[in-house]
């Protein structure tokens, strides 16, 4: 493996904002098909894709033939539309169980709601076999047939970056993950985050589109492509909660989840994150040049060394019961120190 595609596979472990962990597949069946299942069609159609996980997408309502949901005995006939949405795949390789500590919000038969600090990855990857998420809740749950199987993503339907604090859920059975999947993939899910960045969005409330695809010329970050041709489709709509001056506190709702989406957003409208390093918001953009309010940058920099990111707000429907969840986290202590000196700097008194 090349350094260039270690340093690509390393990203992808360690930086998924929100990245899907599902796959959409659409097939049309012949002008000669032969009446048949519709499990069997699309076992004998897909690839590594056994009849029992087509099964289990089709109880979860995964499954549409020409646009309506159907169950797995469902006859497909000439020219059916098929369309199916299913989790990625188990990948097994060693996932060792480790008793991390989790800061569990919710936990229920058939999912964990999960509150994740910065700096842990959420799944194995190249350079980062141990101390993850998946190795925390592989232990924590290491009695259900989910997290038997060594599968690096088990449970997992969303991600969020490593730097990136906040809310995640994963899901405890395989009716739940196909559920939950259906979710992301339709955008039904509330996703509300909080961000710092550089300068002050204008107007301060908008919305940012551009389809988001991996730089041209830098592989480990992400690029805007605003004329639609590469990349996948993208929505983030943002509204300023409060002015500092030289930075402010946004709120930002995702209305698709491309992987850095918030980020690169960010950085395509000339405001990118507060000390996001990968997207150019480690330098000190705004303000004067005085050594005393550098310095002041700098020790904000200091108690807060990411991106200023955190996934406050998760809703959605709960896969079994139908019920409606939502989840909200108060900023991490590194974050809620950055903003209240800036608070205090914008007003006046801060202590430089």
């Amino acid at each position: 493996m090349s350094t260039e595609e270690l340093d690509i596979d390393n990203a992808a472990a360690e930086d998924a904002e929100e990245s899907g962990m599902y796959e959409h597949f659409s097939f049309t069946a012949d002008r000669g098909q032969a009446v048949v299942r519709i499990d069997k069609f699309l076992t004998n159609r897909m690839e590594h894709v056994s009849r029992s996980r087509v099964q289990s997408a089709a109880a979860a309502g995964n499954i549409w033939a020409n646009g309506k949901p159907v169950k797995s005995n469902y006859k497909v006939k000439p020219l059916d539309a098929i369309s199916v949405v299913l989790p990625y795949p188990p990948r097994v390789v060693e996932v060792i169980p480790e008793n991390i500590p989790l800061d569990i919000l919710y936990e229920d038969d058939d999912l964990i709601v999960l509150n994740k600090a910065a700096g842990m990855v959420v799944h194995p990857g190249h350079g980062n076999f141990s101390g993850t998420l998946v190795n925390a809740l592989t232990y924590h749950l290491q009695d259900l047939p989910m997290f038997k199987t060594g599968d690096v993503r088990a449970g997992l339907v969303h991600r969020i970056d490593k730097n990136t604090s906040g809310i995640l859920v994963a899901a405890k059975s395989d009716a739940a993950h196909n559920r939950l999947a259906r979710q992301f993939f339709e955008h039904t899910i509330e996703r509300l985050y909080v961000a710092l960045a550089w300068g002050t969005p204008s107007p301060p409330e908008g919305t940012i589109t551009g389809n988001i695809g991996r730089s041209v010329r830098n592989r480990i970050k992400m690029q805007v492509f605003p004329d639609g041709e590469q990349g996948k489709h993208a929505v983030t709509r943002y509204r300023v909660v409060e002015n500092f001056g030289y930075i402010s506190l946004l709120e930002c709702k995702l209305e698709t989840g491309r992987t850095h989406q918030i980020r690169a957003h960010m950085e395509y409208i000339g405001h990118p994150l507060f000390n996001d390093e990968r997207y150019g918001g480690s330098e000190i953009l705004r303000g004067t040049t005085f050594t005393k309010y550098r310095q002041f940058v700098r020790n904000c920099f200091d108690i807060l060394p990411r991106h200023a990111l955190h996934a406050k707000v998760l809703g959605f429907v709960h896969p079994a019961t139908g019920n409606p969840m939502r989840f909200e986290t108060p900023l991490p202590q590194d974050m809620s120190t950055v903003v209240e000196k800036w608070r205090r700097y914008s007003a006046g008194s801060a202590d430089l």
